[in-house]
């Protein structure tokens, strides 16, 4: 919950507008400033206090107690042209939240946490447990000073700075690590979510028995409990108090399995007693290996707790997944800046390697953290450029493949995906395709039914492209066309707008769109009889109305078919 607090009807306003653009995320505390402070901090996650630095510095100093869990706290001056992030900017989480107050009521973030400045990934943000010698490596990466990255697997990071590499000869250290090793004062401890716990149980087996039991199988293996990502067991136990409770106490989720799946797991010591109880003749090593997924390793084999009195009411065994690329494929929209989505600037920020064309990776080249590599290519090598992002993922990095508009939309995402097998985690992120941003400047033109089609024929055979023209004629639908015209290919649009001739008035609406959204736009509303197919080149939009498409004041509108309207 995020407590909102404001002393002047400046900041209550501006308060009551974040309230109604955060439903259900903030409370709005009333009363003398101080007293609202106070309540608000013990209270609530996050706060935003309406107030001059200074004044909330004085009321928030008396209680700070730890960083670990001290509430974020942002500062909005009165005119709310800065929101500063005061108070907990990793931790609490007020880096980030100055950022979506400045979304909502303009003005500029304040951010001074020296990472976030220089636009260094904290080793606190992660996403990963971390402990050791955090700031003492921090200020080692700031300063430009080597730092030894120690790893013994490629994991999907962000991108370190250049002087955080595995061949630097330095004791300032990034270990990156599952095992239970104790850092020194010049070692940070990274914690991979790497090793899942497969449990099974008697029924009504007591929680700190398993947890006893997990916590054992973890230290006699040297391995850590804050890489624990998951624990799992078969379906039967899914309510089990015992092992529900140890999940709870890890903080990790508890996945489940049918009988039958675990049943085909190959393990090294099946037993007769589960296969009585639940249908499998194992549950923690097939739990285990199950939840490590493919490549996954068997690092504890099933152990049984030991209780004080009476027989072992429980079994473990812990499994090691092999880390697993990430494959982000990026829509970067039509070219406006403000037209990238906050979440593709998010995965761009995210990913260590980045895969493009060379003028798509100039548009956003300045958006990239220090030691992103970058592998840009020129046009016509998108089946090089899906299958090397591929690759990269596969080896266990964090990757962005960017394409303009919406990377499933004629773009990178189909011959990634098409490459991409299971072994890697793949994110889309939606982009403003060219026909919607088009559409915007033109009016409304896709009120109703359309559809959008390719007039390149290098990879479809025209007659495929035409029998899907006259389809769309005969179907009364408005037509968006993309790649309508290059020098090499100047017959196909006019061939495309003659189908659609025979089935729509000479009157017909029809829009230009080039380069829509970057500098260069220009646009015109025209008709089927009367366009200059000359005008139009690769980086055109041409959108082509249907029956009842109709200019008014200029711009192009599809009737939706409202009732009022008629």
């Amino acid at each position: 919950m995020i407590g909102l607090i404001a002393a002047t009807a400046a900041g209550t306003a501006a308060r009551d507008r974040l309230a109604a653009a955060w439903p259900g995320r903030t409370r709005a505390y009333e009363g003398p400033v101080r007293e609202a402070v106070t309540r608000a901090f013990a209270e609530c996650e996050q706060l935003v206090c309406f107030l001059a630095a200074g004044a909330a510095v004085r009321l928030i100093a008396p209680l700070l107690s730890d960083k670990a869990c001290d509430p974020g706290v942002v500062c909005v001056d009165e005119a709310q042209q800065y929101a500063v992030a005061l108070l907990g900017g990793h931790a609490g989480g007020s880096n980030e939240l100055a950022e979506q107050v400045c979304d909502v009521l303009g003005g500029r973030p304040v951010v001074t946490t020296a990472t976030d400045a220089v636009s260094i990934p904290g080793l606190d943000t992660l996403g990963w447990p971390v402990e050791g010698a955090v700031a003492a490596v921090s200020r080692a990466m700031l300063d430009g000073s080597p730092v030894h990255l120690d790893a013994h697997d490629v994991h999907p990071l962000p991108p370190l700075p250049p002087n955080v590499t595995a061949t630097t000869d330095s004791d300032v250290r990034i270990m990156v690590t599952d095992r239970a090793v104790t850092p020194d004062d010049r070692t940070a401890v990274l914690r991979p979510p790497t090793l899942v716990v497969g449990v099974g149980a008697s029924k009504g087996a007591p929680a700190e028995e398993v947890r006893q039991l997990i916590a054992a199988a973890l230290a006699d293996a040297g391995l850590s409990p804050c890489s624990v990502a998951a624990l799992a067991t078969v379906d039967a136990k899914a309510e089990e108090p015992g092992i529900v409770a140890a999940a709870e106490r890890l903080g990790v989720p508890l996945v489940t399995y049918d009988a039958r799946r675990l049943g085909a797991v190959e393990v090294p010591h099946p037993s007769d007693a589960p296969l009585a109880a639940v249908g499998t003749a194992s549950v923690a090593e097939a739990a285990a290996l199950l939840g490590a997924g493919a490549g996954g390793e068997l690092l504890v084999p099933k152990r049984k707790s030991a209780p004080p009195s009476g027989p072992a009411t429980a079994t473990a065994a812990v499994a090691r997944r092999r880390p697993r690329g990430r494959l982000a494929v990026v829509g970067l929209g039509p070219g406006a800046r403000d037209l990238l989505t906050p979440r593709a600037r998010a995965e761009l920020r995210r990913a260590s390697v980045v895969v493009g064309l060379d003028q798509y990776v100039g548009q956003i080249r300045d958006l990239l953290r220090p030691g992103t590599r970058v592998l840009e290519s020129g046009l016509g090598a998108e089946e090089e450029r899906a299958r090397t992002a591929v690759a990269e993922a596969r080896a266990g990095h964090a990757v962005a493949l960017i394409g303009s508009g919406d990377a499933g939309v004629y773009a990178m995402a189909s011959p990634a995906l098409a490459e991409a097998a299971d072994d890697i985690d793949v994110i889309g992120v939606p982009g403003v395709t060219a026909a919607l941003a088009a559409a915007a400047i033109l009016g409304a033109p896709l009120g109703h039914d359309h559809v959008s089609i390719s007039l390149s024929d290098l990879h479809t055979p025209w007659e495929v492209i035409e029998r899907r023209v006259r389809a769309a004629a005969e179907s009364d639908l408005v037509v968006t066309f993309y790649n309508p015209r290059s020098r090499g290919r100047d017959w196909q649009l006019p061939k495309a707008l003659a189908v659609l001739a025979e089935h729509r008035s000479p009157q017909t609406p029809v829009g230009v769109v080039h380069a829509a959204s970057r500098p260069d736009e220009r646009s015109e509303v025209t008709t089927l009889a009367g366009l200059d197919v000359t005008t139009v080149d690769m980086v055109t939009v041409v959108t082509v109305g249907n029956s009842a498409t109709r200019q008014v004041a200029g711009r192009m509108v599809t009737p939706r078919g409202y009732r009022w309207q008629r």
